[in-house]
C-alpha cells in the first residue's frame, strides 16, 4: 500500500478529530478543498494546490499548501521558520500557509489545525451572576 501524502494525512486527521469532511467548493479550483467548524460553519482550514511562484519560492511546480487561522503573534513567528509563508488567499494577520511538502512535520501541523478549529468555535456566552453580599438577587 502507497504511503499517504502529507495533504491526505493532514485531510485524515481533520476528519478523525472533528468529524469534517472536506468540501470542493470551486470547479475552476477541483483540489480545492475547505473545512468547516461544523457549529459555526465557518472555515478553519483550506488546503489548495498553489504555484510554488505564486508563493514566492522558485519554481512553477504545483505545491499543496494548508491555510489555518492562527493570531498575529503565533504567524509572526511561524514565519521565521521553514515550511511556513504568508497565507494565501486569506487575511495575512490573521492566517497562515503550510507548506505540505513534507518541510514541516505533521506533528507540528496538527496542532495548528487545533487551534485553527478552536478558533471559529461558537462563543460561549458567559452567564451573568446577580449577586449581593449576602448571596443570591
Amino acid at each position: 500500500m502507497a504511503e499517504l501524502s502529507q495533504r491526505e494525512r493532514i485531510t485524515q486527521y481533520a476528519q478523525d478529530t472533528f468529524g469534517t469532511e472536506a468540501e470542493y467548493l470551486w470547479g475552476d479550483i477541483p483540489d480545492g478543498a475547505v473545512f468547516r467548524h461544523p457549529a459555526s460553519r465557518k472555515w478553519y482550514a483550506l488546503i489548495m494546490g498553489v504555484s510554488r511562484s505564486r508563493l514566492g519560492l522558485p519554481g512553477e511546480k504545483i505545491t499543496d499548501v494548508l491555510t489555518v487561522k492562527c493570531g498575529p503573534i503565533l504567524s509572526g513567528s511561524l514565519l521565521t521558520e521553514p515550511g511556513f509563508l504568508p497565507a494565501y488567499h486569506m487575511n495575512k494577520t490573521n492566517w497562515i500557509s503550510v507548506l505540505l511538502d513534507e518541510t514541516v512535520p505533521d506533528e507540528k501541523i496538527f496542532p495548528l489545525l487545533d487551534l485553527s478549529y478552536d478558533s471559529v468555535a461558537p462563543k460561549r456566552r458567559k452567564k451573568s451572576s446577580l449577586t449581593t453580599e449576602g448571596g443570591s438577587v
